[in-house]
C-alpha cells in the first residue's frame, strides 16, 4: 500500500464514522498522530498534506492565501506548519468545497480574523444542515464564524504576492460548488476534490457532483496544463498532466462501463457482483473507496436515460 494511502484509510474513517466504530477519543488520537508535510512549488507556492484534503498556500510580502483547511483539531498543527515558512498573517482562505475535511478549520481561523471565500453553493449548503447520502451522514450546519463571507458566482481573481491567482468555479463535478484555484504566472495548478490522484474518487450525488463533470474539470485543465505544471489534487501526492490524464482516462473506462450495464437494463447489485473494473480496482481501489463502494458513487452520479 502506497505510504499515502494511510492517512486517507484514516481520513475516512473519521469523516464517515456512522460506517465505523470510531469512538471521538479514538479519532482524537488520530488527530494527534498527524504530521502536516510541506511541498515547495515555487513562488512562494506550497502544498500541505494532513488529514484531509490537501491545502495550498502562497506566501509573500502581501501576507498568506491559504486553500483549504482540513480539520478543526488540525488548525494548530497547520499554523505551526505555515510558520516555519512566513512570518506574515493568514489573510485570505478559499475552500474548494464545502466537505469538512476541507472546510474543518473554517471556524478557527475565522475567529482569528481570516476572510473566507468560497463559491456561492458552498455558502448556501455549510448555512444548513446536510447529508451525505453516499454514506448516510448527516452534517450539522456550520457556525456562523465558519462561513464563507465573500462568495461569488463563476470566477474571482486575487492579485497577491506578486501572483494572478484565479478561482474558477465548475459545476456539478466533486459537488455543485467546486472551485479550482489557477497561479497563472506559476503554473501551478489546486484541483480540489475533482482529482483523486491514484484513487478512486468520491463523487457525492447529494451534493449534485456527477462523474460526467468530474470528467470536465480533468479535460479543462489537460487543455490549460503542460509537461512542467505542477497540480495539487484534492486527495494523493502532489500531481502533474501526465497523472491527471492517468486519472480522466479512468474515469472515462469506468463510466463508459457502468453506462453500458445501465443501458442493458442491470441493477446496481448485479452490477456489483459482476465486478466490472477488476482490471482496475487493486490500483485505485485500495485506498479511499473499495471497489464495491465506488460502483455505488458512480452508479448514483449517473443519471438513468
Amino acid at each position: 500500500m502506497r505510504k499515502f494511502n494511510i492517512l486517507t484509510i484514516t481520513f475516512f474513517l473519521v469523516l464517515f464514522s456512522p460506517l465505523f466504530t470510531v469512538s471521538a477519543e479514538e479519532a482524537g488520537d488520530e488527530f494527534s498522530k498527524v504530521e502536516i508535510k510541506t511541498i515547495g512549488l515555487g513562488h512562494g507556492i506550497y502544498m500541505l498534506m494532513g488529514m484531509g484534503g490537501n491545502i495550498g498556500v502562497s506566501v509573500g510580502d502581501d501576507g498568506i492565501f491559504l486553500i483549504d483547511d482540513q480539520f478543526a483539531p488540525l488548525t494548530a498543527k497547520i499554523k505551526a506548519a505555515i510558520a516555519e515558512i512566513s512570518d506574515k498573517p493568514v489573510r485570505f482562505m478559499i475552500n474548494t468545497h464545502w466537505h469538512y475535511d476541507h472546510t474543518g478549520g473554517n471556524e478557527n481561523l475565522g475567529n482569528d480574523g481570516v476572510v473566507i471565500v468560497a463559491h456561492d453553493n458552498v455558502r448556501e449548503r455549510m448555512s444548513k444542515d446536510g447529508f451525505i447520502k453516499a454514506f448516510n451522514k448527516k452534517v450539522p450546519a456550520a457556525p456562523k464564524v465558519a462561513l464563507p463571507v465573500i462568495t461569488f458566482n463563476d470566477a474571482v481573481t486575487f492579485h497577491l504576492n506578486g501572483l494572478e491567482i484565479d478561482v474558477r468555479h465548475h459545476s456539478h463535478a466533486h459537488t455543485d460548488g467546486d472551485s479550482m484555484v489557477f497561479f497563472k504566472n506559476a503554473n501551478v495548478i489546486h484541483m480540489g476534490d475533482t482529482f483523486f490522484n491514484g484513487l478512486y474518487p468520491f463523487i457525492d450525488a447529494s451534493s449534485e457532483g456527477s462523474v460526467h463533470g468530474m470528467i470536465k474539470a480533468a479535460d479543462l485543465v489537460l487543455g490549460i496544463a503542460d509537461d512542467k505544471t505542477k497540480i495539487i489534487p484534492g486527495h494523493g501526492p502532489l500531481a502533474d498532466k501526465k497523472s491527471l490524464k492517468v486519472f480522466r482516462d479512468m474515469l472515462i473506462t469506468v463510466r463508459d462501463r457502468m453506462q453500458k450495464l445501465m443501458d442493458e437494463g442491470k441493477t446496481l447489485e448485479q452490477i456489483v457482483a459482476l465486478k466490472p473494473n477488476a482490471d482496475l480496482d487493486k490500483a485505485w481501489g485500495e485506498a479511499f473507496l473499495s471497489p464495491e463502494v465506488f460502483l455505488k458513487v458512480l452508479h448514483s452520479s449517473m443519471p438513468v436515460h
